[in-house]
């Protein structure tokens, strides 16, 4: 259920659930210049922060305007298709008896809980019956908890890699890992900035915050740590599990190259033999002086000089393992 609003023959895309007449929540999704226009003829915001509401990006920051915030937060939206995680933006506006939401779309937790507001009267008197803080406190903390399940899949990813890395071949591990690093980065690129922005709500005192930041957006810093705990945590086992697979890539070309190296040496001596009577010259057991019990002297010579090669090959690797 949305509630749009019209001004003539103007559509505007914005929507508006209103508590008791003391506080309103506007609702924009996909914002263009009409919804911004509406903003800048009835709350006469600052011309910066609706250009910046325009903007396709914007590090988070918080601008006190005196009477009111201007606000810009990111927050991660997980893209099954492409197993990547990608920042939506989200821009607040929050005053005395105002609050001014507007995102590009995927924040699912942030229209999730406007239609809850929308449709359900207690709800509504839950979340907007206090003020205006209270309900940007609730709209952060679920916005950050919506955090946690992408930070759950990133670790079930990288224990499903962690189980493939000694089973299967390298180049499928090898593209998990690189997965998991390109999403670990854009995650960790998402969150590092929020931190700040946290903190200061947590430690600034505005008037029309009348809830205690240090309990509601202390609690909100908390989570924002613990996801970069998590971040942090996830990035030191990634790395571990690249330079891993590295070793093992390493150690079977090392493999690979020892058992080229035998079978070279097994052809050496045949193929130097082998070489010297291909010569056009008259040799001892060669085909026009020889017989055929010296040319299978010369075979088992032949076959002798590969063994013994053979044989130095592997007392040499056997004792390379021992050390």
């Amino acid at each position: 259920m949305v509630t749009e609003i019209t001004s003539g023959e103007k559509l505007f895309n914005i929507s508006s659930v209103c508590c008791g007449g003391k506080l309103t929540w506007y609702y924009i999704e996909k914002p263009s210049e009409r919804e911004v226009q509406y903003l800048a003829d009835n709350f006469h915001f600052h011309t910066l922060a609706l250009d910046d509401v325009l903007s396709k990006v914007q590090r988070p920051k918080i601008d006190d305007y005196g009477n009111y915030l201007f606000i810009v937060l990111h927050f991660p939206v997980f893209d099954k298709a492409n197993r990547v995680t990608t920042p939506s933006e989200l821009d607040i506006f929050v005053g005395e008896n105002f609050l001014v939401t507007s995102h590009k779309g995927g924040l699912k937790p942030l229209s999730k809980l406007f239609n809850e507001c929308l449709i359900d009267d207690d709800i509504r008197q839950k979340y907007m019956g206090r003020s205006a803080g209270y309900l940007f406190y609730q709209i952060l903390d679920r916005l950050v908890n919506y955090c946690f399940p992408i930070l759950d899949k990133i670790i079930e990813n990288i224990d499903q890699v962690e189980d493939l890395i000694f089973t299967r071949t390298v180049p499928e591990t090898v593209r998990g890992i690189s997965l998991i690093r390109r999403d670990l980065i854009s995650f960790r690129r998402i969150i590092h900035p929020q931190i700040t922005v946290v903190e200061e709500l947590e430690s600034e005192r505005y008037p029309f915050f009348k809830e205690d930041p240090d309990v509601y957006f202390g609690d909100i810093a908390d989570h924002v740590r613990k996801i970069w705990d998590g971040l942090e945590d996830c990035k030191e086992v990634v790395d571990g599990l690249a330079d891993t697979s590295n070793w093992l890539t390493s150690h079977r070309i090392q493999e690979v190259m020892r058992f080229l190296t035998i079978v070279m040496a097994l052809m050496a001596p045949p193929t130097l033999i082998a070489s010297i009577y291909g010569m056009n010259i008259h040799l001892p057991g060669g085909i026009t002086t020889g017989d055929s019990l010296t040319f299978i002297l010369v075979l088992v010579f032949m076959l002798l000089t590969a063994g013994a090669c053979c044989t130095i090959s592997i007392t040499n690797a056997g004792f390379e393992l021992l050390i």
